[in-house]
């Protein structure tokens, strides 16, 4: 038997499988744009950003510029791309950092997705074309201090009064919440589950950024206060009625996490590939002993099967044939596998791979939260048992 030849050329690292022949031309520039933004805009000043526990607000209108707010969604200034198109970018601005994608989908797929399927036609007119610009940010209130996972318990009751209604409650963990000049509340009523649009100043209504964050430091995330905050009746969005309204909310930035995960996790691998090819141990590179190429393979091999899934569930969703357990099984998987990619990266850098030196830590960090927002790893491993089953465990 002779020994199997070694290769003349070099596979593309970055794309194992050639996946990205599958995306049209336009998909492709969105990509690129949205790559070349990250590299300019955000990869020279994250690591301070980080550090300090900021989010850059002045590169929102920048975002509005190359159309990436709201992205997905048609008319009222929004680009009307397609889904992979969108999934793309949340790749690119999740590599730069979690913060930028979580501002992203929490903008678009949450705040921005909730008054355009659900707003009256004066409020999409009058919030949807300045929140696609980056003129207008907005946040999305559902998460409580003691509710998280079962959102049907909420303890934030909104009461007619008049021609009002009347808010009470605490939410937490809310993105975006203390520079949103709208929220979307999400409250009880008599009549069931409802969303309320409620502006930046409105009496009764106040935001407090969480402090003491150990990931996401580049993201705002807050608490909001209402305390007999009073709003008028066309603060309700009207076609909202139920929980089911804020879960398909929950659906279009689960989509977003499916892409932008696997984002964080191909700059670990990138990272980690390019410092074994550097290092020098025991008078070799790292990458040349076996161990190394077993970690980078198996990144290598799961972020391609994580894209192709993810390319999958795209294309399930612009043909309106995507179900929520499908959006269950790739977050669960793009999540679960890119916080594993980002420690066996660490373990590629040793020691280096702790400091902000490199990204590795910093992702792995961010990623923690990854795995746990819209819906930790366990419900959606529950949603899609029940889909298996017929029975639900929760």
């Amino acid at each position: 038997m002779t020994g199997m030849a070694l290769p003349t050329t070099r596979t593309d690292p970055a794309d194992l499988s050639a996946l990205g022949a599958a995306f049209s031309e336009e998909e492709r520039l969105v990509q690129q744009k949205t790559r070349q933004f990250v590299r300019h805009r955000v990869l020279p000043s994250i690591e301070e950003w980080f550090e300090r526990g900021s989010f850059p607000r002045h590169l929102v209108p920048e975002l509005g510029q190359l159309g990436l707010l709201g992205m997905h969604l048609e008319g009222y200034g929004c680009a009307g791309q397609s889904a992979v198109s969108y999934g793309l970018a949340c790749l690119e601005l999740e590599a730069g950092d979690s913060a930028l994608r979580s501002f992203v989908s929490v903008q678009s797929s949450l705040a921005m997705f909730s008054i355009w399927k659900y707003g009256s036609e004066e409020q999409k007119q009058r919030y949807l074309p300045a929140m696609a610009a980056g003129d207008m940010v907005g946040c999305f209130a559902l998460t409580e201090p003691e509710v998280g996972s079962d959102p049907a318990s909420m303890a934030t009751r909104a009461k007619r009064d008049g021609g009002d209604w009347v808010l009470d409650g605490h939410k937490r963990w809310v993105t975006n919440g203390s520079i949103a000049d709208v929220a979307v509340i999400w409250a009880k009523t008599d009549e069931g589950v409802r969303g309320f649009l409620v502006p930046r100043g409105t009496p009764g209504f106040t935001t407090a950024d969480i402090r003491g964050k150990l990931s996401l430091r580049a993201s705002v995330s807050s608490e909001a206060v209402l305390d007999s905050c009073r709003l008028p009746e066309d603060a309700v969005l009207p076609g909202a009625l139920g929980l089911r309204s804020p879960l398909s909310s929950l659906n279009e930035a689960r989509y977003g996490i499916i892409w932008g995960a696997l984002g964080a996790a191909r700059c670990c691998y990138e990272t980690a590939l390019s410092f074994a090819l550097e290092r020098v141990q025991f008078g070799r590179q790292v990458a040349a002993f076996q161990l190394t190429q077993a970690k980078l393979v198996d990144m290598a091999v799961e972020i391609e099967k994580g894209l192709l899934l993810a390319y999958h569930i795209g294309r399930l969703k612009e043909a309106g044939r995507l179900t929520a357990d499908q959006v269950s099984v790739g977050k669960l998987n793009s999540t679960r596998e890119a916080l594993k990619i980002a420690r066996a990266a660490r373990t590629v850098l040793g020691a280096n791979g702790v400091t902000l030196a490199f990204p590795v830590m910093r992702h792995a960090a961010n990623l923690e939260s990854v795995l746990t927002y819209e819906g930790t790893s366990e419900i959606h491993q529950l949603a899609i048992g029940r889909a298996l089953t017929g029975v639900s465990a929760f």
